[in-house]
């Protein structure tokens, strides 16, 4: 019990002390995770497993939505992947199909790599 409250607080303090960038990595990070324990259950024949990460991974992408920045060009487009995600996350839990969340794995992959490429650049042009 203690070993927990102690995990719990060490990732509360990486939460709340990561910058935004960063932050948004590791939610790239999660939606990633969540898919492939959905997949995992799928496998397991675990449909309670896989329906629960696949409703995780959906609030997730809300959450993408609803952080979206409009200032910038690339929000449309984003908007547009993030609502493509949701409906395909939808589509694999009524059917239960593995298939299906290979698919969006592909595309959380993208989204997360892509993002850790552009934080890199960033953090190598700040240092200029």
């Amino acid at each position: 019990m203690i070993a927990k409250q102690y995990k719990e607080a060490y990732l509360e303090s990486i939460v709340f002390t990561a910058s935004p960038e960063k932050l948004t990595l590791m939610l790239y990070s999660h939606l990633v995770m969540l898919i492939r324990q959905a997949q995992a259950g799928l496998e397991e024949k675990d449909f309670i497993k896989s329906h629960n990460n696949i409703v995780k991974a959906k609030k997730l992408i809300i959450n993408f939505e609803n952080t979206l920045d409009r200032n910038y060009k690339i929000a449309d487009d984003l908007l547009a992947v993030y609502e493509y995600l949701y409906k395909r996350l939808t589509e694999a839990n009524l059917k239960k199909d593995w298939h299906i969340l290979e698919e969006i794995l592909s595309h959380a992959l993208v989204l997360r790599d892509t993002w850790a490429e552009a934080v890199k650049i960033i953090k190598e042009q700040n240092k200029q």
